[in-house]
């Protein structure tokens, strides 16, 4: 097992990949169902089990920095790019990055699958904010996240302002957080995901937001695009019955 541990890993450093071990707490309740007592709603997290040697972040779904900051931290030292629609979100968003010259902010927008504009519904925790209606399974399993207001917002595509960041050569992974809109922002940038390395997104198990797709829809979209599932990261749970909800996908591009 060791053996093919390490065939595994060095398959993976020949893509670029680092990979380590991570565990997480797991409370167990006797006769009732698996209560899982770290993970909380909150804004996607890198993973910590795959580390992209990549040279630019489009960081999509930025809110206020929480991701970027974190992969700071985790030690990526290039370039981020980050997309945030919501004004409130998108000033602290801005001020968070003002220290680092690698980390540029994006005029305020939305990223969709084609240009114009919208209306975003903002959340009370601003982070479950969305582009689609919220349904009763999310607003239930946490009511923190319930719409108090709107917000006209700028759609723009990734495919529009990919070369504006990216050079020829380097390798890009993309990170997606923008509550039931993720075909959307894939549509958008079919062009893009020909250039791109990895790719992180939010995958729901059931409908949080009316009309999004769920997680078998990107398991078969991102196949076609030439990418594999390479590891999944538990999210979010209904704190009643312990059901994980959401959970972050990562896929890496075929060699």
């Amino acid at each position: 097992m060791h053996a093919l541990k390490q065939i595994i890993k060095r398959s993976f450093n020949h893509l670029g990949i680092n990979v380590t071990r991570y565990h997480k707490p797991v409370a167990l309740v006797p006769g009732g169902p698996v209560v899982v007592q770290h993970y909380r709603h909150v804004p996607i997290k890198p993973s910590p089990q795959v580390t992209m040697n990549i040279d630019v972040l489009f960081d999509v779904g930025a809110n206020q920095g929480q991701y970027a900051a974190d992969v700071r931290v985790e030690g990526y030292k290039k370039k981020i790019v980050s997309f945030e629609p919501l004004p409130d979100a998108y000033a602290l968003l801005a001020e968070k990055a003002k220290k680092d010259p690698d980390w540029i902010v994006h005029p305020r927008c939305a990223v969709g699958s084609a240009p114009g504009e919208t209306m975003i519904n903002i959340a009370g925790n601003s982070y479950s904010s969305s582009l689609l209606p919220m349904t009763s399974a999310h607003s239930d399993s946490a009511p923190d996240s319930v719409y108090v207001g709107q917000a006209k917002t700028e759609v723009i595509t990734l495919d529009s302002v990919f070369d504006t960041y990216v050079k020829p050569g380097e390798r890009v992974f993309l990170k997606i957080d923008t509550q039931g809109f993720e075909k959307f922002v894939l549509e958008g940038a079919r062009e893009s995901l020909k250039r791109i390395a990895g790719v992180q997104l939010e995958l729901s198990i059931v409908e949080l937001y009316s009309g999004q797709m769920l997680y078998e829809y990107f398991f078969d979209f991102l196949k076609a695009q030439g990418f594999y599932l390479w590891s999944l990261e538990p999210g979010f749970y209904n704190p009643e019955s312990g059901q994980l909800l959401q959970f972050d996908g990562v896929f890496a591009r075929k060699a």
